[in-house]
């Protein structure tokens, strides 16, 4: 009878010590293996929401929130950036002066493309700084030459890639982008990205052709609506404070952090 009752408490205890490691098991996989998991989703979430179909012969092939990104405009394209009728066509003063630049400001222009509001934008800030971001090796070779011919000694350029700005965190005032947005291959990531180079009180000046307006004498894939626009920025964090509607061609968008 004693041998029994010793059997008995020694299964209880295995049985017991057997409960605790697994529970001591499940524990570890909510603490090592479900964050992981979940980080995993998050690194992807924004994959998830590109798609791939055939489209316009001037797009991709890849979609986002329900438009179609175009191609990007290679550097071949420089001529057309510099053209002596931009000024007319655009009225690029005045969206400088929609941008309300003041000396000491921190401005980056991403797809700076030959510099065309850079080199405008450099003397305004004085002893501020423009960053000149671009992908393209060309185009930041012309850069470089113009700078360096230009003697500016407050424009630094940086290499971007597809997904990031590659700007500093918390390192600039306002962000401009000028028809440059609907070509970006990743535009979650990138607007996560500059999202983090903005100051809190930082400002994005988006400027896209408008895409409500057949008028509007470019190719329908780079053109951007209003509401495209703010779908795809608050899909990132980002909100619209602002549309200033004095351009002749082009929306001007100002979003800051929600």
């Amino acid at each position: 009878m004693y041998q029994k009752n010793l059997s008995t408490e020694a299964i209880d205890r295995t049985n017991h010590l057997s409960r605790i490691k697994n529970g001591v098991l499940l524990v570890c996989f909510f603490i090592l293996i479900l964050p992981l998991y979940q980080c995993t989703g998050q690194v992807t979430a924004s994959e998830t929401s590109y798609t791939y179909k055939n489209g316009d012969r001037n797009g991709i092939g890849k979609w986002y929130m329900g438009r179609e990104i175009a191609h990007v405009m290679g550097f071949q394209g420089m001529g057309w950036l510099d053209r002596p009728e931009r000024e007319a066509e655009e009225n690029t003063s005045k969206l400088l002066r929609n941008m309300r630049i003041s000396m000491g400001d921190m401005i980056a222009d991403i797809g700076a493309g030959s510099g065309f509001h850079v080199f405008r934008m450099a003397p305004l800030v004085g002893d501020g700084r423009i960053y000149a971001v671009d992908i393209q090796d060309e185009m930041l070779a012309a850069l470089r030459t113009r700078k360096q011919n230009g003697k500016f000694k407050n424009i630094t350029l940086i290499k971007g890639n597809r997904k990031s700005a590659n700007l500093p965190e918390n390192s600039v005032d306002k962000v401009l982008m000028v028809d440059v947005y609907h070509e970006f291959a990743y535009p979650f990531e990138m607007i996560t990205s500059i999202k983090k180079a903005l100051r809190p009180d930082g400002e994005l000046y988006l400027i896209e052709y408008r895409g409500e307006d057949p008028a509007v004498p470019i190719k329908r894939l780079h053109k951007m609506t209003e509401a495209q626009a703010v779908k795809e920025m608050q899909a990132a964090g980002m909100k619209l404070e602002r549309n200033i509607d004095n351009l002749p061609w082009q929306h001007c968008m100002v979003f800051v952090k929600e």
